[in-house]
């Protein structure tokens, strides 16, 4: 696939919609093979396809500086995986699974309340859906729980004093992300077999347009 042809917004729409259980790539592999880009869209090339590629290793790597610079605070390690969850739920997969699995927790309980759970049903003309689907959790409409995740996790950064060194680990975390996935040469497997696939599944509904 030619990545240049693949825009900023088609690259967070695929991250969004993948499957977020994917494990991280091989160290060995991560830190493996650097170069440095020949023209502007080579770097530009390399970068989503990187971004794509990688994307649980630079996760792990940004909630792991996050919890370096704060391991003497445990409000900010709270606050910390607080917005971790948050950024995490706006992944389609992940809602969706974590959705699922308390839904099931409370059933064991209380199958009357985790029926009151369930994602409301969409109507369907002519056999497909009226609109595209809104992800829901527990029930609820998954902007909520962003948002209530992202508030908490604000008020436990303030609380702490340490809004100014998260916003210092954070961009650190994306300056150390936007480095390596700038000089990381992609490998052949990463521009011909796995990527590709899972690029291909998430597009999957395009080819019926």
């Amino acid at each position: 696939m030619d990545w240049t042809n693949v825009t900023t917004g088609d690259l967070i729409e695929a991250l969004r919609e993948v499957d977020w259980s994917s494990p991280p790539r091989p160290i060995a592999e991560f830190f493996s093979r650097f170069t440095i880009p020949r023209s502007y869209s080579k770097w530009n090339s390399r970068l989503k396809c990187n971004l794509y590629y990688y994307r649980t290793n630079y996760f792990i790597m940004i909630v792991f500086i996050l919890g370096v610079g704060f391991i003497r605070k445990p409000l900010s390690i709270v606050a910390a995986i607080l917005t971790a969850l948050s950024i995490a739920f706006l992944n389609d997969s992940f809602a969706g699974t974590v959705g699922e699995k308390v839904t099931r927790t409370v059933r064991q309980f209380s199958p009357h309340l985790a029926a009151k759970m369930r994602p409301p049903l969409m109507p369907v003309i002519r056999g497909r859906p009226s609109s595209k689907r809104t992800v829901h959790i527990c029930g609820r409409p998954r902007w909520v729980f962003v948002l209530l995740f992202s508030a908490v996790s604000f008020i436990l950064w303030f609380v702490s004093c340490g809004l100014l060194s998260v916003l210092w680990a954070f961009a650190i975390g994306l300056l150390v992300t936007l480095i390596h996935a700038s000089f990381r040469t992609p490998n052949l497997k990463a521009r011909l077999n796995t990527f590709r696939e899972e690029f291909r599944a998430v597009w999957r509904n395009y080819s019926d347009l």
